[in-house]
């Protein structure tokens, strides 16, 4: 019984890591897209409620984005937590800053102006 039972739970174990991979990329239209729909919400980003609120949205976008879309997530996500700590780190936030501009420009040039 105890063999049966070993069994059972390591197969459960095997189909429930096979339903838990991640899932594939998405396409640049795509990630264009989601990013647009968290852009249009009602979250404003100008305090850190809104910071905190945006990043937590692009989040699961940055864990499926398309490949050359992730590391401008990223950054965007680094500034916005160190933005909405109740007391950032000036000179990291410094750093993030030009990466966050970066980012800004890689995603206009992907997704910007109806190019997508």
């Amino acid at each position: 019984m105890k063999k049966t039972l070993t069994v059972l739970v390591a197969a459960g174990a095997l189909l429930g890591a096979a339903g838990c991979s991640a899932a594939p990329p998405l396409s640049n239209e795509e990630t264009c897209a989601r990013i647009q729909s968290v852009g249009a919400g009602p979250t404003s980003n100008s305090d850190k409620t809104g910071m905190i609120r945006l990043a937590n949205r692009l989040r699961p976008i940055e864990a499926t984005a398309a490949e050359e879309l992730t590391a401008p997530l990223h950054s965007i996500i680094e500034f916005l937590d160190e933005s909405a700590k109740p007391t950032p780190d000036s000179g990291k936030l410094g750093e993030l800053q030009s990466q966050y501009a970066a980012a800004g420009q890689t995603l206009n040039e992907v997704c910007g102006a109806g190019g997508q």
